[in-house]
């Protein structure tokens, strides 16, 4: 596939009965930097921020990703975006942060089916099965480097940087098809 980046739309690119990979609909998404008191954030984000590498939380359709010590990533509605901006900046005074609004930066592949662990293998040394269902791990992918969210046990999402996205769509994409091939 050849195709720029930007012309791929959400929903499935490659299909067998073993897996299924696309890309899911685009979102606000953010990066988040801070330490000390977070409740002031806490209240303006409407979510409560993990303290556990990996753990994420979730109120409505935000999702917080705790990535280190002081480090989360958000996942929100795109709608949500300006709100979440301006509520931010409404605490910053009184609790300085780093918010970065990471939207047009990356792209996120949803990778599922029962075979869907399987995979991820073939780009990710990690071992999947330490990843709980709900949680989420900063990780490599045939060494990008992209953030691995366990959505349920053969369910998760990739998101990544645009420019690596073509590659690792190839990636999946052959995986997929290697798949569909073994059960033939």
């Amino acid at each position: 596939m050849t195709a720029p980046i930007s012309s791929f739309t959400p929903g499935v690119l490659a299909h067998s009965d073993a897996a299924r990979v696309g890309f899911a609909p685009r979102c606000a998404r953010f990066s988040l930097r801070a330490r000390g008191d977070l409740a002031p954030l806490e209240a303006a984000l409407g979510l409560s921020l993990p303290t556990r590498i990996g753990q994420r939380v979730t109120a409505g359709e935000r999702q917080l990703l705790c990535l280190g010590p002081d480090e989360w990533v958000l996942h929100a509605p795109e709608r949500d975006g300006a709100a979440i901006t301006a509520a931010c900046a409404g605490v910053y005074a009184d609790h300085p942060h780093s918010l970065v609004d990471i939207s047009g930066r990356e792209v996120s592949f949803v990778i599922d089916g029962p075979r869907g662990a399987e995979l991820l293998t073939l780009g990710c040394a990690r071992d999947l099965d330490s990843i709980a269902v709900g949680e989420g791990r900063r990780t490599l992918f045939d060494g990008a480097t992209v953030i691995l969210w366990r959505d349920g046990d053969t369910s998760f999402r990739l998101d990544c940087w645009n420019s690596f996205a073509t590659h690792l769509f190839h990636l999946l994409d052959t995986g997929v098809r290697e798949l569909a091939a073994e059960s033939l």
